[in-house]
């Protein structure tokens, strides 16, 4: 039996889950690991290799080699490629896109679940994806779904890559919701909810409000090893 929980925080691209994951992450003293980041770096290695996004099996293969790594930095969770910080390069509109589109093919899945369950089988974690309470954590002592009105959750990725990218909020509105259309008919692993998930709606509430409903809401099993345990 695990000593400390699994947390799990699934939702759509724009619904906070980055944001809030960390802060939970700092308030419980537990590790943040970004599943959608380890998609970003496999989409990113892809390209450097010259591996198209489309080609299951050759991105299957370079995902069961692929070396990736949290690192700890000043506050932030850096992820490691091959060694190398991709933490900035991984975060384009892109490679998020290409994230989606990796993300569709069972070898590249299968890889990273592998992975996901090997640095999290200890507990004492919060993940942040797609799928970690549906796949890679289906026994997770909490599981949360957070979702947010299109909109929004566009206004939101507009507000973050706007500055760049210099693109009208109507191509990112477009950009997120076929995002959306990818993640949840992808043949492997759809974005769903998962058993037993708390669903919040973050559309118009602040990253703390959400960090606050989710220690609220804690089942008293995933408050076990937490600091001040049922008194976050």
């Amino acid at each position: 039996m695990r000593e400390r929980p699994i947390i799990t925080i699934d939702g759509p691209s724009g619904a906070g889950k980055t944001t809030v994951s960390k802060r939970l992450a700092e308030r419980a003293s537990l590790t943040r690991l970004d599943t959608g980041a380890m998609y970003r770096a496999c989409a990113l290695a892809a390209r450097e290799a010259g591996v198209p996004w489309s080609d299951g099996a050759r991105l299957g293969r370079l995902c069961a080699d692929l070396r990736l790594a949290f690192r700890q930095e000043g506050g932030e969770m850096r992820i490691l490629l091959c060694g190398e910080d991709a933490s900035e390069a991984i975060r384009t509109p892109e490679i998020s896109m290409g994230a989606s589109e990796v993300s569709t093919h069972k070898a590249v899945r299968e890889a990273m679940v592998r992975l996901q369950r090997k640095m999290g089988e200890k507990g004492g974690v919060v993940l942040e994806g797609r799928d970690t309470g549906t796949v890679v954590f289906p026994d997770a002592d909490a599981k949360f779904v957070l979702d947010a009105a299109a909109a929004v959750r566009a206004r939101r990725r507009f507000l973050e890559w706007g500055a760049g990218e210099r693109k009208p909020f109507e191509e990112v509105l477009r950009e997120v919701l076929l995002r959306d259309i990818q993640d949840s008919t992808r043949e492997h692993s759809p974005l769903r909810m998962a058993e037993g998930a708390v669903y919040i709606d973050t559309t118009t509430m602040t990253a703390e409000e959400v960090v606050e409903e989710m220690l609220r809401r804690l089942l008293p099993e995933a408050r076990k090893g937490l600091p001040g345990g049922a008194t976050l």
